[in-house]
């Protein structure tokens, strides 16, 4: 196969912290590889960049007719639980991902597979200890209530494009903004800090790692289980507490943890571990890397820097 023959794929949101993954996944799986940034974020290598908002209609047709994927992975979106732009937050998730998806029902040239982010955020506080896709949603925050309102969006355009559903469940790895809560930890200990401010640290949460993530991803537009909607998840919860024993052990010290109410989230989601076996069953099984290894990575990649 020449380059030119080369499988077409479009990554929304490529520079972001997955996109740039999922770029360099795809890439090497011998992909031509394009994707939406933003302006001034690094691009992956041997990739293309394209400047279309997801909430700009004619520029993001423009983009597919351009591309004329083969594959599509939808990644962008506002990902953080506690954005403060609740508006942006509903239009880029929800409104966004509309515009993606008329936008390729449009082009003459069908894609075989489009994979959509979702979130595991969407299964709130569900109660069911190890949660499959059965579990009926009940999402907790503004965040998650975007992400199913974009579910049942996507699921109009079923009969006309093969769409396949992802909810990752929390994941980490390097390159994640310390907005988020192992990165913020990590950095911690990085720079040999001797205190830090948290919210609940009996919370359980599943902390895979992102190479993880986009390997599923990558499996799952191979298999395009046309439909259907599909837990990322390692199956194993981690009490924050526990995340900080690994990191003291890997650091060499103990930090100070400071409970600070700031941190606590209104409808805190206590547990959120989640069942992979309907992922293995579609993708066959995955080897998946353990967090503490993950979190050495990580660790030792913000030494470097520090």
């Amino acid at each position: 196969m020449t380059r030119s023959d080369a499988p077409r794929a479009l990554i929304t949101g490529m520079g972001g912290f997955t996109g740039r993954y999922m770029a360099e996944r795809l890439v090497a799986g011998g992909y031509r590889v394009w994707g939406t940034v933003r302006s001034q974020e690094p691009v992956p290598r041997e990739t293309i960049p394209i400047a279309a908002d997801l909430l700009d209609e004619q520029a993001l047709a423009d983009a597919v007719e351009t591309v004329q994927p083969d594959v599509v992975l939808h990644l962008a979106a506002v990902s953080h639980v506690a954005n403060g732009d609740i508006a942006r937050t509903y239009a880029v998730n929800v409104v966004g991902t509309r515009n993606l998806l008329e936008a390729l029902a449009r082009q003459p040239h069908a894609p075989r597979a489009v994979l959509i982010a979702s979130s595991a955020n969407v299964y709130g506080n569900a109660t069911q200890g190890v949660i499959d896709e059965s579990v009926t949603p009940q999402p907790a925050n503004d965040y998650a209530v975007s992400k199913l309102a974009m579910e049942y969006v996507a699921k109009r355009w079923n009969a006309q494009l093969p769409l396949v559903i992802a909810r990752p469940f929390n994941y980490t790895g390097v390159g994640q903004s310390p907005d988020f809560l192992l990165p913020k930890i990590v950095s911690h200990y990085a720079h040999r800090k001797r205190s830090i401010s948290l919210g609940n640290i009996d919370v359980s949460r599943e902390f895979s790692d992102v190479r993880d993530v986009v390997d599923a991803y990558a499996r799952l537009i191979e298999a395009v289980p046309r439909g259907e909607t599909f837990n990322v998840c390692s199956g194993t919860g981690w009490t924050l507490q526990a995340v900080l024993d690994t990191l003291a052990k890997i650091a060499g010290y103990t930090i100070d943890v400071t409970l600070d109410p700031r941190f606590v989230r209104a409808n805190e989601v206590r547990q959120l571990v989640g069942s992979h076996a309907k992922l293995d069953a579609a993708i066959g099984p995955m080897t998946r890397v353990r967090l503490e290894d993950t979190l050495r990575w990580m660790y030792e990649d913000a030494r470097r820097a520090a």
